[in-house]
């Protein structure tokens, strides 16, 4: 799994729990909510005890779950995605117990769940922390994971269209531009040129003077 680095966080209030709240914590097992952070450390509450407690910055990595990406054989996928797989296919192919399943069932169990994985990247340990997961994000009925809405999908169009649009138009204005540049050099050539000749005249006279006084 690819975890992200130097994430800001801000300050949460303490209410329902939502899946982007979520964190892991380097050194400490489990998950937890994120409540708020300070200059030295951040406030968290684990999802098993419940417990809140404060961790310094000097000796843990606070890393969100919604930020934590799974190597795949394709482009890389965000961690709820996997999530979603195990969630929609729990009724076919049952959940299994990480602690107890050998790492054969364990690679097999993901393998069908989720076909793309990558297995020289995607260790078994890696595995076993996504079924340990899995099962406290259920238990806290955090498995609802956030969809663009249909009016941000709406206006990220339009962003996008404007953009083209803006674009498009500095195009037309800037080419233009460039013709009479090329009038002007071509313009210049043509005047170098006009000196140049008339320069080469009065020297052609001047030596056919010269042979006739002669």
């Amino acid at each position: 799994m690819v975890y992200l680095k130097n994430f800001i966080f801000a300050p949460l209030q303490i209410s329902k729990m939502e899946y982007r709240e979520i964190v892991a914590v380097t050194g400490l097992g489990g998950l937890f909510q994120l409540l708020a952070t300070k200059s030295d450390g951040a406030i968290v509450r684990n999802l098993s005890d419940k417990s809140t407690k404060f961790i310094s910055a000097r000796l843990h990595n606070v890393t969100p779950l919604e930020s934590i990406e799974v190597y795949t054989t394709n482009d890389n996928v965000r961690l709820h995605e996997v999530f979603k797989k195990m969630q929609d296919q729990e009724g076919s192919i049952a959940i299994i117990d990480g602690k107890t399943a050998d790492n054969t069932a364990i690679k097999n169990y993901f393998k069908s769940i989720f076909p793309d994985f990558d297995e020289e990247r995607v260790y078994v340990s890696d595995m076993k922390k996504m079924l340990k997961w899995y099962d406290l994000l259920k238990a806290n009925d955090l498995l609802k994971f956030e969809e663009p809405a249909a009016e941000e999908l709406v206006e990220e169009g339009e962003s996008k269209a404007s953009k083209a649009k803006a674009s498009a138009e500095t195009t037309e204005e800037e080419a233009p531009a460039e013709k009479p540049a090329k009038k002007a050099r071509a313009k210049k050539a043509a005047v170098e040129t006009a000196d140049a000749g008339a320069e080469e005249k009065p020297a052609k006279k001047t030596a056919r003077k010269k042979k006739t006084e002669e």
